[in-house]
């Protein structure tokens, strides 16, 4: 096999990234001396390089990985014995992409990030935890809604059985009822949360970043508390961007002076992101009007759909899919959102939760009165939720396969899915913790299949049926974990 080339992009600016090299080599590598060995930092006129040998379970090396420290990173990887798999070539590239943003989750500690919407008041972060938790039960899947509904009818069976006893036989189609008309009204709720409505009228989101200096000689530690930071950003927020919504060193100065920060232009850096332009080219390859848009200042990376049907569809993005992402990128992500729409997943979802209540309370319960025992009845309902969101993992992974077949970028969405799961994907090396992912209460299935999965992908995408497809491809994928 020959060399594998790579280039990662990064938000780190030039200066940054030699404190990456040294960080990759003392943080990442060294403490893994079982994964690797041979490890050399080395400083030419070309440049500050990194290289490492992967060891294989007996420390055999296995591949030679050299990292450049340029933007965007880049990476050359060479076997060294045989056989090498795609599998480990791959696994050597998600290596870097893990130890990148691991540094560039510390990096953000000390980052200033300001979102706002031009022509529309300057909103920080949110940091209302119920409007979060409302997106988190009404997006896609709509699982946690289930699980919402099912501690609600044994508080409204309670009740109706005390006052009410010859009504009790209604409270199942009682709930059922009520649980579609939140299915289909969800993205009514769920646009009450937004920060800001995207429209083709008023279609950009500004995204600006500085990073503030690191401490002298540290590659990682925090060099201001939380505190300082949020006072920081507040006078930023009050002082310039709301009343001249842009910002440069010049500006900055005059609030950086004050907490003795030296304002460096390298460190920062603006983006601009027509976020309904990205919408509508998704919306057009699908052949669907363009949904409700809502944006969510926030600094978590992602982006969800809800709704009954694409014509009754919403779609939320977060700022910090804006800012991590890169627009390819972005537009991948939105073709998974797009699938779930296609898919009508939350309607399926819902269809199956209440076949099972249903079926629980009208068969179960009036036939096998020992269903009335608490322990039992946990131990079948941890039973019913890990098979329904089993389930659900069917159609999380048809929407990746129905983002490659339409946007037509299954390796650009396997990007995304690094940076966005890179935590998840650096605990699924161990193999318990992957069969914990299958097994565990989560409608995704583990971020190491999703990736791989579409890295193998042939351009263009042609699957006749997805879900089918996909059925196979995740059983596949958990039987090769047991």
């Amino acid at each position: 096999m020959t060399t594998v080339l790579h280039e990662i992009d990064t938000e780190l600016p030039p200066s940054y990234m030699e404190k990456l090299l040294d960080f990759m080599h003392k943080k990442f590598l060294t403490p893994q001396k079982e994964r690797f060995g041979n490890i050399t930092r080395v400083k030419s006129e070309t440049g500050a390089y990194l290289s490492y040998t992967v060891l294989s379970a007996e420390g055999k090396s296995t591949v030679q990985v050299e990292i450049r420290a340029s933007a965007p990173v880049e990476v050359k990887i060479t076997p060294l014995a045989e056989p090498v798999t795609d599998t480990m070539l791959e696994e050597a590239k998600q290596d870097v992409v893990i130890a990148l943003q691991l540094f560039e989750e510390n990096v953000r500690k000390t980052t200033l990030y300001f979102a706002w919407r031009e022509g529309e008041r300057i909103v920080p972060e949110a940091a209302n935890r119920g409007a979060k938790s409302l997106q988190r039960i009404f997006l896609e899947t709509q699982v946690m809604l289930f699980v919402l509904f099912t501690g609600l009818a044994v508080f409204l069976f309670a009740i109706i059985s005390t006052y009410y006893p010859d009504l009790s036989w209604a409270t199942p189609l009682i709930l059922v009822s009520g649980q579609l008309i939140l299915v289909v009204f969800s993205p009514k709720f769920i646009e009450r949360t937004a920060d800001w409505h995207v429209t083709k009228d008023n279609p950009t989101i500004h995204v600006l970043k500085y990073i503030l200096p690191l401490k002298e000689g540290s590659d990682s530690e925090r060099t201001y508390t939380p505190e300082q930071l949020l006072k920081i950003k507040k006078e930023i927020y009050e002082e310039i961007l709301a009343k001249n919504g842009e910002i440069d060193c010049e500006s900055a100065s005059k609030v950086f002076g004050k907490y003795g920060i030296d304002c460096q232009s390298e460190n920062l850096a603006s983006k601009k992101v027509n976020v309904y332009e990205l919408v509508k080219k998704t919306a057009d390859k699908f052949g669907y009007a363009v949904p409700k848009i809502i944006v969510s200042n926030t600094m978590l990376p992602n982006a969800a759909a809800s709704g009954p049907s694409p014509s009754r569809g919403l779609v939320l993005i977060t700022t910090g899919l804006l800012v991590q992402l890169e627009e390819d990128e972005i537009q991948s992500v939105l073709g998974h959102e797009f699938g779930h729409l296609k898919g009508r997943d939350p309607l399926l979802l819902y269809g199956l939760t209440s076949a099972e209540f249903l079926f629980r309370f009208y068969v179960l319960l009036p036939f096998f009165q020992f269903m009335l025992d608490p322990l039992l009845f946990i131990a079948y309902f941890w039973l019913v939720m890990s098979l329904i969101f089993f389930v659900a993992k069917f159609f999380e992974a048809r929407s990746d396969l129905i983002s490659a077949i339409e946007i037509g970028q299954p390796k650009v969405l396997a990007s995304a899915l690094e940076k966005i799961g890179f935590q998840r994907l650096f605990y699924e090396r161990t193999p318990s913790f992957r069969l914990q992912e299958w097994i565990g209460l989560d409608a995704h299935p583990p971020i190491y299949f999703r990736v791989s999965r579409l890295e193998k992908l042939r351009v263009p995408v042609k699957i006749k049926h997805p879900l089918v497809q996909s059925m196979r491809d995740v059983f596949s994928g958990f039987f090769a974990t047991i």
